[in-house]
């Protein structure tokens, strides 16, 4: 099977594209191998399966693909499998919130260390095209309009606003309760973790790396993704595998704040198929989009809706919140749409439902943050 493509300067070529998958084994990474060996591409998949992340064993999806066991930050396991390759999906991260901030050097190693080995090295192999997991934590709270002073960027909320039951951020210049709204991939980032200062680090690197060879790169901020093989029975792995942690063990989900703090749910199925679309969609250099459902919702939603799915519990709505959360962040889709041609497929109701039985993947240690291969 072949296809028309386009390579880093533009130029039309048809073959079947060779594709490096890193963090290939893991949640996200996994569909996206399938997806892409399904379209008929040649994929080949690297990853550390680090046990913070992965069971003593390789999970039973890889055997369908060329399946390397290495680290992105060894150049010497990168050279060999980037030769004769046409581009990287890059979705190998250290994910979470941390425990504390002497975790900062392993987010740093993973993320930061780990992508720009793998970008020196895509450019002695000559490979001119990257997609790149990105995150929608790059953006901080999400967008927010004043009556009278137009688009404001609030500020992180305190602790004390957050114990007193005060979780919606106040406009910073004048103190009025704030509209939110949709945000754009122009938004200023404003990251507020470790974490997210790492993937913004990420998107910088991999923009350097594009001036410097007229490479081409997608950054695509994934949302709050959810779906089959997630890590289960993990605090690092996004509020829908808690919700259904804590109901398979016939607990009600706990529901931070008053439950109305508003997400985008987006199903893996939809972020492998906008990972298919970045690989041959024309870019000029470096670009990010937010890659979402366009139909937001609340986290009580979620966890109601996974609840029901399930015949569990009602939520438990408790209040309080961890300092850096954010309150609202919604993502416009429109720009993704435009430029990838992609649109989430995978409604809200059926993903979640589906969710309530699909097959989910256990860490072999959950003592530290988990290094989820995305």
């Amino acid at each position: 099977m072949t296809r028309r493509t386009r390579g880093a300067g533009g130029t039309l070529r048809s073959e079947i594209v060779r594709v490096l998958v890193t963090g290939g084994a893991g949640f996200i990474g996994s569909h996206v191998a399938d997806l892409l060996a399904a379209e008929g591409h040649q994929v080949v998949v690297v990853d550390a399966l680090l046990p913070q992340a992965h069971a003593a064993q390789a999970p039973p999806w890889i055997r369908a693909h060329r399946f390397v066991h290495g680290d992105v930050r060894d150049a010497a396991v990168l050279r060999p499998l980037l030769s004769g390759m046409d581009a990287v999906c890059h979705q190998s991260a250290m994910v979470g919130h941390g425990v504390d901030p002497s975790d900062a050097p392993d987010y740093a190693a993973h993320n930061d260390l780990g992508t720009a080995v793998l970008l020196a090295e895509m450019h002695r192999a000559g490979i001119g095209r990257l997609v790149l997991a990105g995150s929608m934590v790059v953006y901080g709270e999400g967008r927010y309009d004043c009556a009278v002073h137009g688009t404001v960027r609030p500020g992180p909320r305190a602790v004390a606003d957050l114990d007193a039951g005060r979780f919606e951020p106040r406009c910073p210049a004048c103190g009025r309760e704030l509209v939110p709204g949709l945000v754009s991939e122009s938004a200023p980032p404003d990251p507020r973790s470790t974490y997210a200062a790492t993937k913004l680090a990420q998107e910088h690197l991999a923009a350097a790396w594009a001036r410097q060879t007229g490479g081409a790169v997608w950054s695509l901020r994934y949302h709050n993704v959810y779906g089959p093989r997630m890590p289960f029975g993990t605090p690092y792995a996004g509020v829908a595998s808690l919700f259904r942690s804590a109901l398979e063990r016939g607990e009600a989900p706990r529901v931070l704040e008053d439950g109305r703090q508003r997400r985008d749910f987006v199903h893996v199925a939809d972020v492998a198929a906008a990972n298919l679309a970045a690989l041959t969609a024309p870019v000029d250099g470096f670009a990010a989009a937010n890659v979402c459902s366009g139909e937001p919702r609340t986290v009580g939603e979620l966890a109601m809706a996974l609840a029901m799915a399930m015949g569990g519990p009602e939520p438990q709505v408790v209040g309080g919140g961890r300092p850096g959360d954010v309150r609202h962040v919604v993502a416009d889709p429109a720009f993704a749409h435009d430029r990838l041609g992609f649109r989430a497929r995978v409604a809200f109701t059926d993903g979640v439902t589906a969710f309530a039985t699909d097959p989910l993947r256990a860490p072999a240690s959950l003592s530290r943050p988990a290094v989820i291969d995305r």
